[in-house]
């Protein structure tokens, strides 16, 4: 039941994210539940191989590497999921940013 209301909280997130910036569009509500489960199974998944991989790089730029991994994860599952486009790696690195910040406030109001 916990996984259920955190992925419609992220799907939540990602709707608004998608509806403040305008170079990021969700094609329908369908779209935006796809890309939460697949946003949320690469970054559980893929996104740890690549921090270790890429680990002293990251330190040497005191972590600002893991935004860029986050935007290039983000634009990957703009490939992935049909109904969810993000325009450039730039609009992928701000929806990373603001998705963070939504998706901090909900939670926080969730509990």
């Amino acid at each position: 039941m916990k996984f259920l209301i955190n992925w419609l909280i992220f799907t939540l997130a990602i709707i608004i994210t998608a509806y403040i910036l305008p170079g990021v569009a969700i094609g329908s509500v369908l779209a935006a539940l796809v890309t939460a489960l697949v946003l949320g199974l690469i970054n559980a998944f893929i996104k740890p191989l690549i921090l270790i991989l890429t680990l002293p790089i990251n330190i040497l730029t005191l972590g600002l590497l893991t935004l860029v991994i986050n935007a290039l994860l983000i634009m990957l599952t703009s490939l992935l999921v049909p109904g969810f486009a993000v325009l450039s790696f730039w609009w992928a690195l701000l929806f990373s940013l603001v998705l963070s910040v939504v998706a901090w406030a909900l939670n926080h109001l969730k509990d």
